[in-house]
């Protein structure tokens, strides 16, 4: 099956790029299933059901969110309606949504999408990631009623990123890493076959501070004084993300690679 996991949307320059080459990308390559993390499409905070909408018509099967998830009020609504919109597993018990689901990819064939938040360096704490994940892989086992499994592990450190790609190893199909808007170069094979990558970076503008335009950031840093609010910069996005092709029959990767296309930061296709 191939599989194309892309990083966090960054406001309306990364929304335009998704919509103007995800539908191009999926033809071309001949994906099989696509999962997009949304969670900073609106104003660079959260998603709101119409840009959900826009994302779901451009080709993805499935959005992930984050510790943004219901930043935008109407989500809390619209992701009871839309089962194709997932929450991190580890929010809030009380919160709307669901934290997993099996998807229906081509052939016939299911996937299985969860997201978990990290706890190091989060704004506030979550419930343990590891012990939430490991209940959904147990009762979701690769080559039962999933042909793959995708978590997406959005936190800051690398290190608990680290961590949970060597806790699912060889149950996963794909652990990957969102919320830093920084893509990272360490795409592998894990040893028992889970493919792992640290973050997949952003679909934004990088001509930028992670997908904010600059001006505000740096005078923040600069002289510890803010002057206004942080706005989504709006040039040309790349579309960073994890691709794979994985096996129907054991549900890990035969082929990775990183991807990153469009933009300031353009290599080649698969």
């Amino acid at each position: 099956m191939k599989i194309l996991f892309l990083g966090d949307v960054m406001g309306r320059a990364g929304r335009q790029a998704i919509a103007d080459r995800l539908p191009k990308l999926r033809a071309e390559w001949k994906l099989d299933f696509v999962v997009v993390n949304g969670e900073n499409s609106s104003s660079g905070a959260g998603l709101t059901a119409d840009h959900a909408k826009g994302l779901l018509a451009a080709g993805a099967d499935c959005l992930t969110l984050g510790d943004h998830s219901f930043d935008q009020k109407d989500m809390l609504t619209f992701i009871e309606q839309e089962p194709r919109i997932i929450r991190p597993l580890n929010f809030a018990k009380t919160a709307p949504g669901k934290g997993y689901r099996l998807f229906n990819a081509t052939g016939g064939r299911k996937v299985l999408v969860t997201q978990v938040l990290g706890q190091v360096f989060m704004k506030r704490p979550f419930d343990d990631p590891f012990s939430a994940v490991d209940q959904v892989l147990k009762a979701h086992p690769l080559g039962g009623l999933a042909q793959a499994v995708v978590v997406d592990m959005h936190c800051e450190a690398t290190s608990e990123k680290m961590a949970m790609g060597h806790w699912c190893d060889g149950r996963a199909s794909m652990v990957v890493g969102t919320h830093t808007h920084v893509p990272t170069s360490d795409a592998q094979i894990l040893p028992r076959g889970t493919g792992y990558l640290t973050d997949a970076g952003m679909c934004g503008d990088y001509n930028s501070v992670i997908g904010m335009d600059k001006e505000e950031p740096m005078r923040r840093f600069i002289t510890g004084m803010g002057k206004t609010r942080f706005v989504p910069a709006t040039g040309e996005a790349t579309l960073s993300g994890f691709y794979m092709e994985t096996d129907d029959r054991t549900g890990l990767p035969k082929v990775i690679r990183m991807i990153r296309e469009g933009g300031r930061l353009e290599q080649a296709t698969p």
